[in-house]
């Protein structure tokens, strides 16, 4: 009997070598992703990528923020936040939304629920979502929360974020 070692087609970069996180960051720049601004009591409010569906049965999104992000604190106490999906109008909020060092909410236009959760006027959709999990997993936050509400205002074509620049999709390709 013949025994054949199998080689790889394709030696991926050694993580040690280069980094991981390099390869991670200069990976995923390919990855077009949406635009958000989760918003939670305070108000506190950030510009995020990493906004996801988890399940329809229970209706679960997560999203996850560095953990010594401005607004780590905020998310950590909250018990609600609001996803605001975010329309090629949108791009200057977004820009608000992501920048530090200033009052985010200067401007812009939102209605406090009961319990203080800001909700964004001018977003295309949104839904507001009961935190049900919060995680530490590695120098990030992942969390998880229930949808309680939600509307989409109008149809518009999606903000996305690509090789470092904001762009938009008006539809199927």
């Amino acid at each position: 009997m013949t025994t054949t070692s199998l080689q790889p087609v394709h030696q991926p970069a050694a993580a040690d070598a280069v980094g991981a996180d390099a390869i991670l960051r200069r990976t995923l720049r390919r990855h077009a992703s949406g635009i958000t601004v989760i918003t939670v009591p305070g108000p506190a409010g950030f510009t995020a990528t990493s906004f996801t569906s988890v399940s329809l049965d229970p209706a679960l999104v997560s999203f996850c923020l560095g953990a010594t992000a401005s607004t780590a604190a905020a998310v950590q106490r909250a018990e609600r936040f609001a996803v605001h999906l975010l329309g090629a109008e949108n791009t200057d909020l977004a820009r608000q939304f992501a920048r530090s060092g200033i009052d985010r909410f200067d401007g812009v236009r939102y209605r406090r629920e009961a319990d203080g959760l800001p909700v964004l006027s001018d977003a295309p959709a949104w839904l507001t979502a009961r935190v049900v999990s919060l995680q530490r997993l590695g120098d990030h936050y992942l969390v998880v929360g229930q949808i309680d509400a939600g509307d989409v205002r109008q149809e518009a074509p999606a903000l996305v974020h690509h090789a470092g620049e904001f762009a938009s999709v008006s539809g199927p390709a």
